[in-house]
């Protein structure tokens, strides 16, 4: 396998409509990015999405998208040269993965990935940690200045914003822990006790 000095990473993310019991859930909007040890942040995308159903009360209060901000936005489908162009031949980052990974099921035999979940990596790294949202663990290595400089006038359940806190959450454990030149083998599957051990050398 590849180190991590040597791979690309592109981070997703998707906000959505909320979920009704018994029912399917919809994107209305995504946050791209890739991020590399040698180069930094490039290719930020972000889109809201065209939506045939209703945002809920309850998903709006997270994330503030209504459905007047989704007038003349492109259906997801549309957007696939912009998403195959920022995923494809990178290892695919996100923070709690099966949103993500169902909202790309549009895209049947896509082929993205390997994918990091950078929850289940945080949970490894920091395991008494009291709150693993992704907000939190930015906050704990005070990250959140340098994600609003990435994503300016930007904010949390913001797609863009998650996306590259997600990257920079990512760096910060490669970086606290000296793994630039460990295979990445270590982040696609992560285990309490490699890293434990790692901690300790």
């Amino acid at each position: 396998m590849s180190r991590i000095d040597q791979v690309v990473f592109a981070a997703i993310d998707f906000e959505s409509a909320g979920v009704v019991r018994g029912q399917t859930d919809h994107p209305v909007q995504i946050g791209m990015a890739r991020w590399s040890l040698e180069v930094g942040l490039t290719a930020e995308f972000v889109s809201y999405l065209q939506c045939a159903e209703p945002i809920l009360w309850s998903a709006q209060k997270v994330h503030g998208i209504a459905s007047a901000d989704l007038v003349d936005a492109p259906e997801l489908l549309g957007l696939w040269p912009e998403i195959k162009s920022r995923l494809s031949g990178a290892i695919v980052v996100a923070h709690g993965k099966g949103t993500e990974k169902r909202f790309l099921r549009a895209f049947p035999g896509h082929g993205f990935g390997p994918w990091i979940d950078t929850l289940v990596l945080a949970r490894a790294v920091w395991p008494a940690a009291p709150d693993h949202s992704l907000s939190a663990l930015c906050a704990q290595c005070a990250l959140t200045e340098e994600i609003q400089s990435w994503a300016p006038q930007r904010k949390w359940h913001d797609a863009l914003f998650d996306a590259v806190a997600s990257l920079a959450l990512l760096r910060c454990i490669i970086r606290e822990l000296h793994l630039e030149q460990q295979s990445i083998d270590l982040l696609l599957q992560p285990s309490n006790q490699e890293w434990h051990l790692q901690r300790r050398s």
